[in-house]
Formats: C-alpha cells, structure tokens, sequence
C-alpha cells in the first residue's frame, strides 16, 4: 500500500511507537485485512475521500489501514485535540489509586501526588473521578501527572448511614481495574512520608487493623479481579456494613482478615510467598485520631510511611485544623511545595480565591480608616471646646478674685461646680433602666457568636493556616463591631426618648443647674468615644491573646492545649460582660444628655 495516495492529504498527528496487533477480519468497507504487525510499528492518520464524496480519518500503522472514521464525528479544535494527545496513559502494570467525588477534595489528591512524586516512584498515579468533579479539576490532575478515568458512582444500599456516605461504595470499584496487576488504593486525606512501593509485593488484599480488630480502607493493598468485583456486588445488599460505608462492607466480606499474617517487607523474594491476605503495620496507616490522643506517634515516627488525617471535619487542607493538629505541619509543608501546574496554583492555591481573598483583607481596613477619621474629628472637637472652656475658666476665675478682692479661693467654685456636676450625673443614672445591664451582656454573647459564625463562612476554607487566622480576626471584630455598635446606637436613641418624655420643664429649679452642667457633662459624654475604642482594642487584646497561650507556653497537646484557652476565654468573657454593660450605660447617659441636640445621623458606635 502507497503511504501517499492520490487525494490523500495528511493530518499533523506526531508519530509515536505503538505496540499493535493485526486485524484478522475484514471491515465492512471493504478495507482488506491487515497482516500481522511487528511488535512495534509507526502511527498515523490521513484524511481520504470515501463513496458519495465522504471525508474519512485512516488510521495507518505503517503497513496497512485497520479503520477508517467518519470526520463529521472528529470535530475538535486544536487545543482540544493538543489537550487529548498530552492526556496521560498507562505506563507499568501496578498503580497507586485514590478517589475525587467533588473539588472539595482537590487539594487533597493534589498533596498526596506530590507526596508519591517526592518518593521518586515510577508507578502510574489514578485518580478516579465522578461527575461532581470540574473540568478544571481534571485538566490540573493532569498536569500533575494523574491518569484521570472517569466512573459513575455506586449508589450505598444502606438507608441507615450518614448522608456523606452516599457513594462511598464506589470505592469496590478498585477491585475491576483489572488492566493493573496490583493497586494501592490511598484516601484523599493520606500523605506518603516515604517510599511504599514495597506494598506491591503484599498479598491479594492487604490493609491495617484499628479501633477493635477491624480494617481500615485509607489504605488498600488489592489484586483486581473482575470475578472478584462481580461477587461483591452481587453481595453488597445482604452483607451487613457497621459503619454503613464500604469500611463496614470490606469488614464483613474479608470475615477473617483479623487473623491474617503481617506483612514484612524486608523478607526476600523465595521467603516472602504472599497469601491472600495480609495485615499491614500502622507504619503504613498511622492513624492523626490515636497521635491526639497520647501526643506522640505509637511506632517508631522515623520509620513512618503513610499518614491518615482521621478526624472527621478536621481535615488537614482547612486552615484552622493546622492550628489543633501538629502532624498537619507535615501535610502543609507537603503543600507548600506544590509547583504551579496551572497559573494561580502554586503552593495549594484557588486562583478562585485569589481575588476573593485580597477583598476580604481590604474591606475592614477601609472600615477601620473611615472610623479613624470620624474619631479624629471629634477629638479635634473636643480639644476645641477643653480649650475654650479652659480660657473662659481662667476669665471667671479673674473676674471672682477681682470682685471679691482676692479673699475668694477658685479652688472653692471649682469645688461647688465639681459637686453640682457629680449630683446631676448620679440623678441622671438614676434614670438608667435596671435590666439594661443584663440585656446588653446576653446581646453581646449572642452578637459574638452571630459574628463567629459569619466570619467562618465568609474566610475561604482552603487558604493557608495564616491567611486563615488573620482574615477571621478581621472579620470577627468587624462583624462584631457592626452589630453591638448597631445595637449601641439604639440604647442611644432610647436615652434621647427617654429625655424627651421627661416631665422636666424650663422652669423647673433644676433646670438651672442641668444648664449650667450641661457644657462639662458634654465633655464627659464625648469622652464616650474614647471609652468605646478602649474597650475595643483590650477585647481585641483579649481575643488575640487566648489562642496564643497554648503556642507561647510550648503545649502541644490537644486537650491541654484546649484546657488553656478555655480558662483564658473565662477571663475574655468576663471582660466582654463587663464591657457592654457600661459602653450601654454610657450610650443611654449619652441620650439623657443630647436631648436638646439635633441627631446628625451619625451611625458610628465608636465615634
């Protein structure tokens, strides 16, 4: 056969090795059958014109044509068909294999790679994935040298199981991939510390016991079998699972693995015969849940090859679980080092996020400016009026010496006016509601609690451990500050009502003394602002202070490290209660005293 025909135009498709074997049948359209081929032969594909005008794709080996493809069905652009040409395919005969059922679990798939690359292993890395995973999320598994194949999820039998457990099942199918002579099956939350290739000389099934002799599937040794898949299967309604996932299923199918021989690695080929099943040592599934529980690792940490992040919503790529958990140090300086397959990828990072990211640091900053400016200019005010009012005291105090020729002390009017001022504010607090103290410490708890809550849903869940801390401290304070000013603002409002439905009246003999009080009763109430923002920064001192304790003082243990910030937010709560309870006094003595004054509108607690 002519490798360049009359009316035959080639397609740029590089030409690489391929290991063939030859059709024995004709096709349908009359293309001979193909001879024999060589072990290894070189690809390509042309374009032909078949009957009735028809533009074909043949593909030629070298030797001859073995199929011919309508083009009407090749409609691809060059990035796409570029895409589908660089797609990884399999390369040895044993593979290490994890599941994607969302993007959720993205960065975890990625670190683990890059924790299985750093071991220098040539194996093939699969990653199988549902439809709930995003085009973008394949194409950067790609790029980080992934064979990604796509499977449809096994629906869980169970009606009584956790709703997160609804395709956990599909894990089975790691038991059919039959085009591999072995897999290591690794969850999404494992990292590899050093080389486990050895698990390939393991048995047929092999995994590690914990939490009362039973099997834990983050790590899987297993041999596929298709005879051994369709069994399951067709067990999978009957066989009772007691955690209502595949974990329970595995347990119960593999009835008597809690009896199975260790694997030993170190063994030679003539000694280690591997059975069908075998125990794997926690080296090769050190469980996070039991280091927590006596702070150090129950083997040897030297000897260490695979870690399970096993604590539920603790899961290591959230950045506050770096902040309870030690061992997620490793997973972080895992990910630290992940390159940027994609733009805006390097180091674990969302390119999503990243916008998202910089506009939740910049906002309270431009909040905490506006409320900055608004506070320098009452304080420029009230500077102001101290001056003014220093000047005209000096101008009385002249005018009585001069008067009284000399025998009157000013230290004596300063003294009357001083007491007349402190019995006017005492009538004023009498006007002070009795349960607003107790109303203003329950909205602050309930306030802080709101803004906890929003600042753990606004912070991304995914960036780093200190991006993390720092934007929901930021969030925090500013949500808090939002809402309790809010509230501020209405015991204000409430004191200026007050203060108007007084049956005091311009004849009134008090009225005297309340107007000549009411310049210096003003200065004390502007010096509310300042109050306010005392109280602010030594909560934000407080709050700041709590979760450090634990790093400062060198614990790192859990629940010692939870003992001292608990003891530490005792005293950041009495504080708090203590703080609203006067900053609402003050703001409805603030009422009391602005009665007469237009309301500017000003909505800024702290100003």
């Amino acid at each position: 056969m002519e490798p360049h025909g009359r009316g035959i135009e080639w397609v740029g498709v590089g030409q690489s090795p391929m290991r063939l074997v030859g059709s024995s049948k004709a096709s349908d359209e009359g293309v001979e059958a193909a001879p024999r081929l060589p072990e290894r032969t070189r690809a390509g594909v042309r374009r032909v014109r078949g009957a009735e005008g028809r533009t074909l794709l043949a593909v030629h080996f070298g030797l001859a044509e073995v199929i011919q493809i309508p083009e009407e069905l090749q409609h691809m652009s060059a990035e796409s068909s570029t895409r589908v040409c660089a797609k990884r395919s399999q390369s040895t005969d044993e593979a290490y294999v994890t599941l994607l059922y969302g993007d959720e679990f993205l960065l975890g798939v990625r670190v683990l790679g890059k924790s299985i690359r750093d071991t220098k292993s040539k194996k093939d890395m699969v990653v199988l994935v549902s439809d709930g995973v995003s085009g973008y999320s394949k194409k950067l598994l790609e790029a980080e040298g992934w064979i990604v194949e796509m499977i449809p999820l096994l629906k869980n039998p169970n009606q009584v199981r956790p709703t997160r457990f609804w395709g956990v099942y599909t894990k089975l199918k790691i038991f059919n991939m039959t085009n591999y002579k072995k897999v290591v099956y690794l969850d999404a939350d494992t990292i590899v510390i050093k080389s486990i290739d050895d698990l390939f000389k393991c048995g047929k099934f092999c995994a590690n016991l914990k939490h009362s002799e039973r099997l834990n599937s983050g790590v899987l040794v297993v041999e596929p079998s298709e005879a051994l898949f369709t069994d399951m299967l067709s067990k999978v309604k009957t066989t009772h699972s007691y955690t209502g996932g595949d974990q329970g299923f595995l347990n119960s199918y593999y009835d008597g693995f809690a009896n199975a021989h260790l694997f030993e690695p170190g063994l030679s080929l003539d000694e280690l015969k591997a059975p069908e099943m075998q125990r794997l040592s926690t080296l090769y599934n050190a469980d996070v849940g039991l280091y927590m529980l006596a702070n150090k690792w129950m083997v040897d940490e030297k000897e260490l090859r695979v870690i399970h992040y096993t604590l539920g919503p603790l899961k290591p790529w959230d950045w506050w679980t770096a902040w309870l958990v030690k061992p997620v140090d490793l997973w972080q300086d895992i990910r630290q080092t992940l390159e940027e397959s994609l733009p805006g990828t390097k180091g674990g990072r969302n390119p999503r996020d990243a916008f998202l990211v910089k506009l939740l640091f910049l906002l309270p900053f431009l909040m905490l400016l506006f409320c900055c400016y608004r506070y320098f200019l009452q304080a420029l005010e009230l500077f102001c009026s101290l001056f003014r009012s220093s000047l005209l005291e000096r101008v009385r105090h002249l005018y009585y010496r001069l008067r009284s020729g000399g025998s009157l002390a000013y230290s004596v009017v300063s003294s009357f006016t001083g007491t007349s001022n402190q019995q006017l504010y005492n009538g004023m607090l009498s006007k002070v509601p009795a349960a607003l103290g107790g109303i203003s410490v329950a909205v602050c708890f309930m306030v802080t609690v709101i803004s906890l809550g929003l600042a753990f849903f606004i912070v991304p869940q995914q960036v780093m451990p200190w991006t993390g801390l720092l934007l929901m401290y930021e969030w925090t304070f500013t949500i808090f500050f939002l809402l309790f000013g809010g509230y501020l603002l209405v015991i204000y409002q409430w004191g200026r009502r007050r203060a108007a439905q007084s049956e005091i009246s311009s004849s009134d003999p008090e009225s005297s003394d309340y107007d000549s009080g009411k310049g210096h009763q003003r200065q004390l109430s502007s010096c509310a602002a300042a109050a306010g923002w005392s109280y602010g920064l030594r909560m934000a001192f407080l709050a700041i202070a709590v979760p450090s304790l634990p790093f400062l003082l060198g614990i790192s243990a859990l629940f010692p490290r939870l003992g001292v910030m608990v003891a530490g937010s005792m005293v950041l709560v009495a504080f708090m209660a203590f703080a609203s309870e006067h900053l609402a006094i003050r703001s409805f003595l603030k009422g009391l005293e602005d009665r007469d004054t237009p309301w500017t509108g000003n909505m800024c607690a702290l100003c």
